[in-house]
């Protein structure tokens, strides 16, 4: 069936009911709907939530999504965030509104969920091979001529698994050609060689369409800006020469994709993407960077490129997971009741910041995360470290991607801790 823009379906979330599923919300929320319980404007700290809770900031995430969009702007790039960070619709639909061309993904329960809620134009970073996804993606494409789908392609055997899945469909199967970052990188064709001949597999096929190139320079081996801007160069002179080849005529494009971008070096995408000489149709020049949105106190702090220029701004983290004190053993350790249920971990330990006692809130001087087991977060603490059983604790977390999925309902609480919505995601 043709779907409407995803209101429809985001108004269904909204009258979702609040009950057992949905970790450190309130135990008398139950049975209100979502609505019902944003329109109470709970405080985070005094309106009944347990924890541990994950929680959002209202204003930094606005201000990430408005940064984001004047960037991309102002650099002449279209923009499909990734949207495997959050699996968050209400989040896809507000990228939308700040001018996003549409969504990345990476698997086919992904896609799903976005088409459940009106995503019409879907970039798939990966070669897709699995026929039951292909034939349903092809039913999608067939039944709603608004939908857009783009995915890599890497290989002749996968061009053939493909064309075998797809035989009968009405419409062709959109891809781009996926040039490897290198060697032992991590998925792509490897040579400029192998690229074109996975292009001429793709015009032999009636089942599928070249419509452009890409690639994900965050895997270039030992990166650093001079590699990162050589394997962009290398990019976007294969679509230089397929263009010159004629590879893109005769199939009634409006268009040539070029896409690449991470959340580490869309500056570097953002300078090579501007040399882009002349192409026979107008280029679609795709960014993908998508831990943007809720950013981190780690390992995207450290490494996002408005580091290296300031100039364009600043993301703001966005996440604050809040625990609570259960024990106190020596002077020199504590425990907290989040762990790795709760908190990203395979990059970075979370980051003690601060804790409120008593309605006031202080820096968590003198606390360190040491460690996390599955419910229990280990805290080293110095002579200066102001700590008692009971006290709520508040945490940085690094790597959105493995934030958000452990959690289906997250409050987006206002900097008095009003809360003022909660997303829902789908993992």
């Amino acid at each position: 069936m043709v779907r409407d823009t995803g209101t429809e379906a985001l108004a269904r979330l909204a009258e979702e009911r609040v009950d057992h599923r949905f970790k450190g919300l309130p135990p008398n929320a139950d049975g209100l709907t979502v609505t019902e319980l944003s329109a109470q404007r709970r405080n985070l700290f005094t309106g009944g939530f347990t924890t541990p809770v994950l929680a959002l900031s209202a204003e930094r995430l606005d201000h990430n999504l408005r940064l984001m969009e004047t960037y991309a702007t102002r650099h002449g790039l279209a923009f499909a965030p990734h949207g495997k960070t959050s699996m968050a619709p209400q989040l896809f639909h507000r990228q939308l509104t700040h001018g996003a061309w549409g969504i990345t993904l990476a698997v086919p329960h992904q896609v799903r969920v976005a088409r459940q809620f009106g995503i019409d134009r879907i970039f798939l970073a990966n070669e897709l091979v699995d026929p039951s996804a292909l034939k349903w993606i092809s039913s999608e494409l067939d039944t709603d001529p608004a939908f857009r789908f783009i995915c890599y392609v890497d290989s002749v055997r996968g061009v053939e698994l493909m064309d075998a899945a797809l035989r009968g469909a009405a419409r062709p199967l959109d891809v781009v050609v996926e040039l490897a970052a290198g060697e032992g990188a991590r998925t792509g064709v490897r040579t400029e060689e192998e690229c074109a001949a996975v292009a001429d597999a793709v015009a032999a096929v009636g089942t599928l369409r070249l419509v452009g190139v890409a690639g994900y320079e965050g895997e270039v081996p030992r990166a650093d800006p001079e590699r990162v801007h050589a394997w962009l160069r290398r990019l976007t002179a294969l679509a230089v020469e397929f263009d010159k080849a004629g590879r893109f005529t005769g199939f009634g494009l409006d268009e040539i994709v070029v896409s690449a971008g991470g959340s580490a070096w869309f500056d570097a995408v953002a300078d090579v993407f501007a040399e882009l000489p002349e192409l026979s149709l107008p280029a679609l020049k795709l960014l993908r960077s998508g831990a943007y949105v809720s950013h981190d106190d780690g390992h995207y702090r450290e490494i996002t490129p408005f580091t290296r220029v300031p100039e364009e701004g600043a993301l703001e983290p966005a996440f604050r997971l809040w625990a609570q004190i259960v024990s106190r053993p020596s002077p020199e350790q504590a425990f907290a009741n989040a762990g790795k249920r709760d908190a990203a971990y395979d990059l970075d330990l979370p980051l003690a910041q601060v804790v409120r006692r008593d309605g006031a809130e202080r820096p968590a001087t003198g606390i360190e995360v040491t460690g996390v087991s599955d419910q229990h977060a280990w805290l080293r603490t110095a002579p200066e470290a102001d700590l008692e059983v009971g006290d709520w604790i508040g945490m940085g977390l690094s790597h959105p991607c493995t934030s958000f999925d452990k959690w289906q309902l997250i409050p987006v609480a206002e900097a008095d801790g009003t809360v003022v919505d909660y997303i829902r995601t789908f993992f």
